[in-house]
């Protein structure tokens, strides 16, 4: 009888532990498939958004966007499916979750309102096309370049390197910077003893000869005239318009070229600057 009794044992022992092999190598399976789909499924979307980038006139930014987009509901969809067969694999019932699922959205939904403010508020800046990847843009009192936009959380890039996440619910107002021609201004001073025609005559033939030469200038630079009077200083105030992104060294070449064109104009540009007078001995 004990004999019997020990037998019985070790077949249900070894049939609990066939069982729960089979059951590890399908969860495995199922690992190692996720991983392979997610791999293929990212390159096929890659693909397609390359091609259908090639065949349209659409704004690459606006393709990246939605490319990410895309890869981050896939991902999501996919890592759902693989629970819900991981959970069928392991005996759990599927059907009763799916449908207690409702109840239990309902009541996470009142303590997730800022989770659904955030996939709302993603979905209408992702509609309305507000920003896109790689646009310049100030957000929630943050600058930077945008580098996914999600329907959670948007990252932007400072220009400092640190990557910033913005939940989308704090997006309440956006400052596009990438959107059409963008103003270089440089103000630079002279010496109230200096001539302001012949200071403007010069730095006008300058802005003539930058627009000429820098191909990235779309109207101007041209000198308006006088910007302020300082304490020691005439303010005349340059302004032209270039390309997206490019308004930075649009200023930088100014700045050098005003600079040097006063210099052999004999046009003072002034500085702070004290004068010691050495205290002469009484006779």
């Amino acid at each position: 009888m004990g004999e019997g009794n020990f037998n019985w044992s070790n077949e249900v022992l070894t049939r609990l532990i066939s069982q729960a092999g089979l059951i590890a190598l399908k969860l495995v399976l199922i690992i190692v498939l996720f991983f392979i789909i997610r791999a293929l499924g990212k390159k096929l979307i890659g693909s397609a958004f390359e091609k259908y980038q090639k065949k349209n006139t659409v704004n690459a930014g606006r393709i990246r966007t939605l490319e990410k987009l895309s890869i981050n509901v896939f991902s999501y969809a996919l890592i759902f499916f693989t629970v819900v067969t991981a959970l069928s694999n392991l005996g759990v019932s599927v059907t009763s979750i799916i449908a207690g699922a409702g109840v239990v959205g309902l009541a996470i939904g009142f303590g997730a309102q800022g989770l659904v403010s955030d996939v709302v508020t993603g979905f209408f800046v992702l509609l309305e096309k507000q920003i896109d990847v790689d646009d310049y843009v100030t957000v929630g009192g943050l600058d930077g370049v945008v580098e996914e936009v999600g329907l959670r959380t948007t990252q932007i890039r400072g220009f400092d390197g640190t990557l910033h996440f913005i939940p989308n619910r704090e997006i309440t107002t956006v400052s596009n910077h990438s959107r059409g021609n963008m103003r270089a201004m440089v103000d630079i001073g002279i010496s109230y003893d200096d001539d302001i025609d012949r200071a403007l005559s010069v730095i006008q033939e300058v802005c003539d000869k930058v627009s000429a030469e820098d191909s990235s200038f779309k109207d101007g630079p041209n000198v308006i005239g006088v910007q302020s009077l300082g304490a020691s200083e005439i303010v005349l105030r340059v302004i032209g318009k270039t390309e997206n992104g490019m308004q930075w060294a649009g200023e930088r070449t100014l700045r050098k070229r005003l600079k040097e064109a006063l210099d052999v104009n004999g046009i003072e540009i002034p500085y702070p600057h004290q004068v010691y007078m050495e205290k002469k001995a009484d006779i």
